[in-house]
């Protein structure tokens, strides 16, 4: 049996059992499996007052867990908090928290709060590096893409010396992991990085029109920290070995995956990768 078996009938009743034991509301209906992928499992179960998610990250990622419980006592309000944990096993249960921006549709926009909030939370949260690496958060500053990626020791000297902090970099940003009121969820990418790196994401979601203009917005956050042409070369060096991130993020989704993996999936890593060469999109 894998590490992870989304499917064993023991880990289903153990996981249902973790559920029903940590609600803080009675349910009122049976636990039933939403969302699977080879690399998580969600979960959800109905209460009088809403329902409730449950999540279970593979091996890999599992770090989320624990991480979401310290996002919420770190920067209250601007997170999904969880209603319990299970750090060891990596499972996770929070309420219904609405809609996210992009179920909420409606027509504004958002993005430049959107940036501009979730920037705020990367420099309030700089000062614990160590204590998210200690969590299992993957570390992945520049100074040990190197390691991990050939070609790359150049860009990475430069960014190092830009005098930006590395803090949280959740290497999937985009609307539909914020909930509307701009709380930030779905951690089971992230790392400790160069902040600027959650641009390859986010920018590419928001569509190239407007991708400079939502540079600069989330860089006005960052103006005590350089010149604007400064910002944008970090950003763009950034946003290109974030490419490096993403592939590791991929490595971890498949390694000790709870469910088969299709091809596209388990090449993702090398096509990031692969893709270094290629200039940043800002």
């Amino acid at each position: 049996m894998r590490e992870n078996d989304w499917r064993d009938p023991e880990w289903v009743a153990a996981a249902h059992e973790w559920i029903t034991r940590h609600l803080d509301v009675p349910a009122a209906g049976p636990i039933e499996e939403v969302r699977v992928r080879p690399w998580s499992v969600s979960h959800r179960v109905m209460t009088a007052a809403g329902a409730r998610w449950f999540k279970a990250n593979i091996t890999g990622c599992r770090y989320e867990a624990g991480l979401a419980e310290a996002l919420a006592e770190w920067v209250p309000g601007r997170t999904l908090a969880p209603i319990a944990v299970d750090k060891e096993r990596g499972w996770l249960l929070t309420a219904e928290a609405g809609r996210t921006l992009r179920e909420a549709g409606d027509g504004g926009d958002y993005w430049v709060r959107l940036l501009q909030m979730y920037a705020s939370l990367q420099r309030d949260v700089a000062g614990r590096v160590n204590q998210m690496i200690a969590l299992g958060v993957p570390d992945l500053r520049v100074a040990r893409l190197p390691e991990l990626a050939g070609g790359v020791r150049e860009w990475c000297a430069e960014l190092a010396a830009d005098g930006i902090p590395a803090t949280l970099q959740h290497d999937d940003l985009h609307d539909d992991n914020v909930f509307a009121g701009f709380r930030f969820f779905d951690w089971g990418d992230a790392s400790v990085g160069h902040p600027f790196g959650s641009l390859l994401v986010a920018l590419g979601v928001a569509g190239d029109d407007r991708a400079e203009r939502l540079r600069d917005a989330y860089l006005e956050i960052w103006s005590d920290l350089g010149t604007t042409k400064s910002l944008r070369r970090s950003a763009s060096l950034a946003v290109r070995l974030a490419r490096v991130s993403k592939a590791m993020a991929w490595r971890r989704a498949v390694e000790g995956a709870a469910l088969p993996v299709d091809e596209d999936f388990r090449t993702a890593a090398d096509w990031w990768l692969e893709q270094l060469p290629e200039p940043a999109p800002i």
